[in-house]
This record gives structure tokens, sequence and C-alpha cells, in this order.
């Protein structure tokens, strides 16, 4: 499984998420503590806002401890949210267009888990993105396809419920046509004016998810796993719970999709 971070506050530096910390999202690119999977090496990306209403986007396929430009980068951007991203990939190859975040015009998407058997109904996800969404299809990752479905189920207007309109209609495929575990998922996106979390399973082993709030920064990151291991204040995410973070504010409600007995 992939590891991620994200931050949204008084505008900070990358690195002082990305880099940094004693257990920044680097190093958990090969020393990851709370998976099965230690290392994150098939690519990376950063997706932040500045200005602008698109972020700006940087991703590649080598590991992040190994990218100079990464590490430039991040010393010199500032943003007041941005979401980052290392890669473990569950099958998919190892490309540009693979990794995450993936951005569609204002919005940004990122994803840590698994929907089971995904091979096995690749095609009838596919079915499911709308048609004026599908050029924005770059790559073959089944995080994507949840993106461009949650986009096309209203994630504009209504952020929790096209998610969780997406996620049943994945997790119905993956009950139909996959394999077990149907559905373990944290993801993490934005409009560039509120920062979404959710973490969500179908059994009891939804993929780890932390959030702290920092006086210091005047700003909040939500991880994968806590950035320093002596560092209090991290709070865990409930499973089956859906955030919304708005600045200093934090709003924490159940995120159930509705079953779904087949998919048309």
């Amino acid at each position: 499984m992939c590891r991620w971070a994200a931050y949204v506050g008084s505008p900070i530096y990358l690195e002082d998420v990305i880099c940094r910390p004693g257990h920044s999202l680097v190093r958990q690119s090969h020393g990851a503590t709370r998976c099965h999977t230690p290392v994150n090496a098939d690519g990376f990306g950063i997706a932040w806002y500045g200005e602008r209403d698109e972020p700006g986007l940087y991703r590649d396929i080598m590991p992040a401890w190994s990218d100079s430009n990464l590490r430039s980068l991040t010393a010199t951007v500032q943003s007041h949210l941005f979401l980052a991203h290392v890669r473990a990939s569950t099958g998919t190859a190892t490309s540009r267009n693979n990794c995450h975040p993936f951005v569609v015009g204002r919005w940004s998407f990122m994803h840590n888990g698994q929907f089971g058997g995904y091979d096995s109904y690749r095609r009838h996800a596919e079915v499911l993105i709308p048609d004026e969404l599908y050029p924005h299809r770059k790559g073959a990752t089944d995080s994507e396809a949840l993106f461009l479905m949650a986009l096309g189920e209203g994630l504009e207007d209504d952020p929790a419920g096209a998610m969780a309109r997406a996620t049943a209609k994945f997790e119905a495929l993956a009950r139909q046509r996959g394999s077990a575990p149907h559905v373990r998922l944290t993801a993490a996106f934005s409009d560039g004016q509120r920062l979404y979390a959710l973490r969500y399973a179908s059994d009891d082993l939804a993929p780890s998810l932390f959030h702290r709030w920092s006086d210091t920064r005047g700003g909040r990151a939500v991880v994968s796993e806590p950035l320093e291991s002596d560092e209090t204040g991290w709070l865990e995410v409930p499973a089956q719970s859906f955030c919304v973070f708005d600045g200093a504010e934090l709003a924490i409600t159940p995120f159930q999709p509705e079953p779904l007995r087949s998919v048309a």
C-alpha cells in the first residue's frame, strides 16, 4: 500500500511535511511502519495550490528519496494546501500517469488502499466513468477511476455523497467480480479551498490515517503515519469516517456507502 500526507492552513514550505520531519513522507517511502509494504518506491507526486484555482503538479516514477529535484522544489515552494503521495503499486505499471495525485480542473485526489481483484473487473469500472470525464483517464489505476467516477457523481456539490456513491459502485464490482478484501481505502482530495479525507474498509482493516493541528504553523497535517515518533497531539481518524478540514475547523462524520447488489 502507499503512503500520503496532506496539509491545510497558513502557507508553509512543502519540505516541512514532505522532507524535514523525522518520519517525513520521503522517509516513509523507504521505511513505512504502519503498512505491510515498508518500501514505497513506485513513484511519487505532489499537488499544491497557490494563487490560481488549478494546482501545480509534479510527479515522477523515481523513488522519492532519490529525486534531487523534489528536494529543491519542496525547499522553495510554499503553499496553504497541498497533497503528497509515495506509491507502492498493487499491480498497475510504474508510470507517471499512474502516480498520484490526479488532477482535473481545480480538483486534486490521491488514494491509498485497494479494491480486491481489480484486474478482473477493470473494464466494468471503466464503463462507469462518464463520457465527458473519460478524456481525463490517463493511467490504469483503480484510484484514478474512483476519482473520475466521484466527479461524475457530483463531487463539486456533494463531496461526501459523491465519494460514497462512487465507492459503493466499486465495492459492488469487487464483491461481484473481484476478491476479498473488497475495499480498503484512505483518500484525500481538495478543491483548493478545503481538504477532504476519508477512511473506509469493507472489513475491519482500514488503512491508517492521522491528523494534527499545529498552533506554531497555523495549519493541520493529515497523514498515513505521524510525522514524528515522539510528537504529541496526533489523533487517529476513526474507521468509516469522512473528514472536512477547513483551516482550523474540523468536521468528522460517518462514511458508510449504501450497499449495492449489482452495478449495471
